[in-house]
C-alpha cells in the first residue's frame, strides 16, 4: 500500500484495488465529514444524492472520499468483480480517479435481515475546508483474506465458523485495520467509530480479539451490523474511522 495525495479532493488515500482504496485521511486545511442516510436508497439515486449534497456545500465531486453500500446478498467472486466495474465507471465519469487509481474508500455488505432489493447507498464521507486537532480518516472495509487479491484460497479458515475460527478471522482483520491506520498515519487512539459486520456470534472473542487490541478506542465500543461481507465465503468484516463530524441525511 502507498499513501498518495489527492489534491483536488483535499485528502490522501491508501492504495487498494481498482474498485476502491484502502482508506483516506484529510490533508492539511481539510476535514472529513461522515454522512449516514436515514435509510439506504438505490445506488443510482444515492449517487444523485451525493452530487446534490456536495453541490449544496459548494464542494467538487472530487471531495467524495468514502462510500458505504448495502447489497441484497453476497456476490460470487465474479459477480463482485462485475459490480465493481460499473461502480468504478460512475466515479470515473465524475473525474474522481487519480491517474489509474480510484481513491474513494468503500465498505459493501449484505444485511441478513431486511436487505435492499438492489445495491444501495447507506453512508458516504467527503472533505470540507477545516482544521481538526488530528487529521480525520476513514479505513475501508476489509474481510478475512490474506491479501488484496480476492480469491477463495486466500480466505482465513475458509468454510469454518466455530468460535476458534471466528476469533482467528477477527484477529486477522484487526491486523488489516491496524496496518491501514498506520499507513494513513493514524492509530486506534484516534478512532471514533468501529463497525463489525458478521452474522456469527461475537461474544466468545469480543474482548480478546477486538476490544483489547483497540486500546483507547474500546471506550467507544463497536457497532455490530448483522450483515454478511460482500462476497460468498467471507464471514467477518470491519471498518473504522476517526471523525469529528457525523451527520444524518434524510433519504
Amino acid at each position: 500500500m502507498q499513501l498518495k495525495d489527492n489534491q483536488r479532493g483535499g485528502y490522501r488515500y491508501l492504495t487498494g484495488i481498482s474498485a476502491y482504496s484502502s482508506g483516506v485521511v484529510a490533508m492539511p486545511g481539510h476535514e472529513i465529514v461522515h454522512a449516514t442516510l436515514a435509510r439506504p436508497i438505490p445506488l443510482a439515486d444515492g449517487f444523485d444524492l451525493v452530487a446534490r449534497h456536495l453541490d449544496d456545500l459548494g464542494r467538487p465531486r472530487q471531495a467524495l472520499c468514502a462510500m458505504e453500500l448495502r447489497s441484497p446478498k453476497p456476490f460470487s467472486f465474479d459477480g463482485f468483480a462485475d459490480f465493481n466495474v460499473g461502480y468504478a465507471d460512475v466515479l470515473r465519469q465524475w473525474d474522481i480517479h487519480v491517474g489509474d487509481d480510484n481513491p474513494v474508500a468503500r465498505t459493501n455488505v449484505a444485511p441478513e435481515v431486511a436487505p435492499p432489493a438492489e445495491p444501495s447507498l447507506y453512508a458516504f464521507a467527503y472533505t470540507v475546508p477545516g482544521e481538526t486537532p488530528t487529521p480525520t480518516f476513514v479505513v475501508a472495509g476489509a474481510g478475512e483474506v490474506h491479501r488484496q487479491s480476492l480469491e477463495v484460497q486466500t480466505i482465513v479458515r475458509e468454510g469454518e465458523t466455530t468460535p476458534d475460527a471466528m476469533a482467528e478471522k477477527a484477529a486477522h482483520v484487526m491486523g488489516v485495520m491496524r496496518a491501514r491506520m498506520e499507513g494513513l498515519g493514524a492509530d486506534w487512539s484516534r478512532a471514533t467509530a468501529t463497525d463489525v459486520y458478521t452474522v456469527h456470534q461475537l461474544q466468545p472473542y469480543l474482548a480478546s480479539a477486538l476490544l483489547k487490541p483497540m486500546g483507547p478506542a474500546a471506550a467507544h465500543g463497536i457497532r455490530w451490523h448483522f450483515t454478511r461481507p460482500p462476497i460468498e465465503g467471507l464471514d467477518f468484516e470491519m471498518d473504522a474511522r476517526g471523525i469529528a463530524r457525523e451527520i444524518v441525511l434524510p433519504a
